[in-house]
């Protein structure tokens, strides 16, 4: 069986950032506490996320070290199977801290996915 073609993906990511992002704008960690479809929304991108980066070829995160990929990866399992035990104050700081960057790095890996295929 084919594995999937990379850029769609890539694109996926970027558009489950950009819809967290646009959840978020605008609201606190209070806000993110109190709304339960703010909250469960956001969890549901971050996981669509983390499944999703899993497609991505080694030799392409390299080319973002400074992203912990092993833990944008892992992170869905925590909210699938351990949603439990997640706190909101470090969901919320995934949100407003890690997924900036993580856009900017996905964003340069479509680009070069997209170059490599032009070759």
């Amino acid at each position: 069986m084919a594995g999937r073609r990379l850029e769609p993906i890539l694109v996926e990511i970027i558009a489950a950032l950009d819809g967290i992002s646009a959840a978020a704008a605008g609201k606190t960690l209070e806000d993110f506490r109190g709304d339960w479809l703010l909250r469960h929304g956001i969890e549901r991108g971050i996981e669509i996320i983390s499944e999703a980066t899993r497609h991505i070829p080694d030799e392409l995160t390299a080319l973002a070290p400074e992203i912990p990929w092993k833990q944008v990866r892992g992170i869905g399992n925590v909210l699938r199977h351990e949603y439990h035990k997640t706190s909101d104050a470090i969901v919320w700081a995934v949100v407003t801290d890690n997924l900036p960057p993580l856009r900017v790095a996905v964003e340069r890996i479509l680009e070069a996915s997209v170059q490599e295929r032009g070759k």
